[in-house]
């Protein structure tokens, strides 16, 4: 197992190209099983993630492969089963189920690992699914689904789920009929889901809204596709930038689907500009505090609540988060405490108080996003910072240490 040292203090300056979205590829990964020839991806993150993706679309009946972000999927004879050992550390590997109806009217899919940041029940795809016509079992820890043909369906989901969309969104698309999603997740990825599949001879119109309209059609044809580039990702080093005191170009930064994030940065004191070549962030004053509330998009994603405390851990003042989407999702807050960070919370309420500096201890990171918060910090706090259990981290940020070493980090990974 890894972990990461960083010797924090060091302003970052340079550029930093942002990889390829890893909640994007993974859903359009899987959507590669609907189509009856080959799908040939880019811009394809080289993260654990995928690679577990990979391995599991090989195992279900499409040959597949890695090769520097390029990705070529040629479904062949499917298999319905995804295995317990196979989808254990990864939530997204339910999002084979929608496709696996679609086009063999039969699944077997252990349910999901991932991070434990609370309960992300997948009730709105088995209802979704049931009113599409496909039948649930649950087995020794697996959902068991069949049907003889997915039919289109209204269906409301009780509230906006990505996951949700994503898996009616894939199922509807070979489904007979018409299919409309209401109050639908409005997320950038679930828009590149739909365009991919629109590319694919799918019928899809609304993407970006709350409803979806699906045309089913018979079959989707091959395409090439490129990924949308990682907002979170973006987000983390914008963050890295104002935290730091530095200033970082970012290219191939998603400007439109972070305005959310890049506002509140600009309440706290920080200078983003976007340019012809990307979007360039820095930090000239102190930065101050804000209220943070995490939405579904367009608001404030919960992805980006940890690294957007961690800023706040330095700024001026005092500020209110509060996470509105998972309720689990402060475990990050008593290892910021541990390097000097002055936080309370109060059920899904934290309240921020900034301090003069942060010191670096050993830390223990919990969960994906978490962890990034713990190297954002490091990266600010005076002294040594070791970060344990960066597993979380590497099904998330593409070479992070690497990239953030480029612009003059002193960060480094090693073995326990």
């Amino acid at each position: 197992m890894d972990k990461l040292i960083i010797e924090g203090g060091v302003p970052l300056t340079g550029s930093i190209d942002i990889s390829g979205s890893k909640n994007a590829a993974l859903p359009i990964l899987f959507a590669a099983i609907l189509s009856g020839e080959p799908v040939r991806l880019c811009n394809i993150p080289n993260l654990r993630d995928i690679h577990t993706t990979l391995s599991l679309l090989n195992l279900l009946g499409c040959p597949c492969e890695y090769d520097e972000g390029r990705v070529t999927v040629t479904p062949g004879e499917l298999l319905p089963e995804a295995p317990y050992d196979m989808v254990r550390t990864m939530r997204a590997s339910v999002l084979c189920l929608g496709p696996l109806l679609a086009r063999i009217g039969q699944a077997r899919v252990a349910l999901p690992g991932g991070c434990a940041i609370g309960a992300r029940p997948v009730d709105q795809h088995l209802k979704g699914l049931e009113l599409m016509g496909a039948r649930f079992e649950l087995e020794q820890g697996y959902i068991l689904g069949r049907c003889r043909k997915l039919h289109g369906a209204r269906i409301t989901f009780d509230m906006p789920t990505v996951g949700g969309t994503e898996n009616l969104l894939m199922a509807a698309a070979l489904a007979e009929g018409d299919t409309v999603l209401e109050n639908a997740a409005r997320e950038p990825e679930v828009t590149d889901l739909a365009n991919f599949l629109i590319a694919c001879g799918a019928r899809i119109e609304g993407q970006g809204t709350s409803r979806i309209y699906v045309s089913g059609i018979n079959s989707l044809r091959g395409v090439e596709y490129s990924v949308m580039p990682d907002r979170i990702e973006a987000g983390t080093f914008l963050a890295a930038a104002g935290l730091t005191g530095g200033e970082l170009l970012l290219r191939g930064c998603p400007v439109n689907e972070l305005e959310s994030v890049i506002l509140k940065l600009r309440d706290m004191g920080m200078d983003i500009d976007v340019l012809p070549d990307g979007v360039l962030a820095k930090c000239a004053r102190p930065l101050r505090c804000v209220d943070v509330k995490t939405e579904p998009y367009p608001g404030f994603p919960t992805d980006m609540q940890a690294q957007i405390m961690a800023l706040m851990c330095l700024a001026e003042g005092a500020g209110v988060v509060e996470e509105r989407i998972f309720e689990n999702r402060f475990m990050h807050v008593l290892e910021l405490v541990r390097m000097g960070a002055d936080i309370r919370i109060s059920g899904h309420t934290a309240l921020v108080r900034g301090v003069r500096r942060l010191t670096g201890a050993p830390v223990m990171a919990s969960d994906l996003r978490a962890s990034a918060s713990l190297v954002l910090a490091g990266l600010a706090a005076g002294g040594t910072t070791e970060i344990r259990r960066i597993y979380h981290l590497d099904r998330g940020y593409e070479k992070i240490e690497a990239k953030l070493a480029r612009v003059g980090a002193r960060i480094r990974r090693e073995k326990e």
